[in-house]
């Protein structure tokens, strides 16, 4: 399947950020501005903000996600929240595997596995997040981390159930740092993610399935991203703060996609 036979998928994670007040204003704004777009916009929210920020984006282009749940489906797991919850919310995504849920809470493979296979159960989009670190970059590791990471986050899955998954790469060296892979080495990293995807399950599927790239996105560089043939969104952080950035973001996306049907 052709890379323009997939959809282009903008993520904003606000992570720990924004009030209610804020999220509601930023939203009031947003929506108008991405009427009508092919590229779908995902928003990945704190918690408190799911339900009011779901009833306002009622019948628009805008999906609303959570940022992290527990692979259980209830229990004595004070402070953590079950995907039943958050589908019960109104949360049509969610992000799983963050590098920052890697580092700081310690989650591992297993437990990234256990979760997506939760999500798909309880009919949540899992956005599986992968990516190596600035030691294993700098060591030659990469292609060998994110063999593993995929393989192992993605045991036991059914093939039947990948296609609605989406994979983010995030190399950790460039979340938050300002250092980005060019793209071409961006897209390198994204074609060999397909082909180990097709390993893991089949060809075909693996030309469906949606790969993000994030990692210091900017309103700069998005577009070069973009227009990388197995690059098909972005997962972005703290330009996703911003409403004039993320808009940016959003129609440069929209102009590659509507580049692309014209020059069919």
């Amino acid at each position: 399947m052709p890379q323009s036979h997939r959809p282009k998928v903008i993520t904003g994670n606000w992570k720990m950020n924004k009030t209610l007040k804020e999220a509601q204003t930023f939203v009031e704004t947003l929506i108008p501005s991405i009427e009508g777009h092919s590229t779908q916009v995902y928003l990945a929210v704190p918690y408190t903000m799911i339900q009011t920020l779901v009833k306002k984006s009622e019948n628009t282009k805008l999906v609303i996600g959570a940022q992290n749940m527990n692979d259980a489906s209830e229990g004595a797991f004070t402070g953590e929240i079950a995907a039943s919850m958050l589908k019960d919310v109104g949360a049509k995504f969610v992000l799983l595997g963050h590098s920052e849920r890697r580092r700081y809470f310690h989650e591992d493979n297993a437990f990234i596995n256990r979760k997506v296979k939760r999500a798909i159960k309880d009919h949540l989009q899992p956005v599986l997040c992968i990516g190596e670190t600035k030691e294993e970059y700098d060591e030659g590791q990469t292609q060998e981390v994110l063999r593993r990471q995929l393989k192992e986050c993605l045991a036991g899955i059914e093939t039947s159930d990948i296609e609605n998954l989406i994979i983010a790469y995030e190399p950790v060296w460039a979340i938050g740092t300002g250092y980005t892979p060019t793209p071409e080495e961006a897209q390198k990293m994204h074609l060999f993610c397909r082909e180990l995807l097709g390993e893991i399950f089949n060809v075909e599927t693996a030309q469906k399935i949606i790969i993000q790239y994030g990692g210091s996105v900017t309103a700069i560089n998005a577009k070069d991203l973009l227009n990388e043939p197995d690059i098909d969104g972005l997962l972005i952080g703290g330009a996703s703060l911003s409403l004039e950035t993320f808009v940016k973001i959003i129609d440069d996306s929209e102009s590659i996609l509507n580049f692309k049907v014209e020059s069919v």
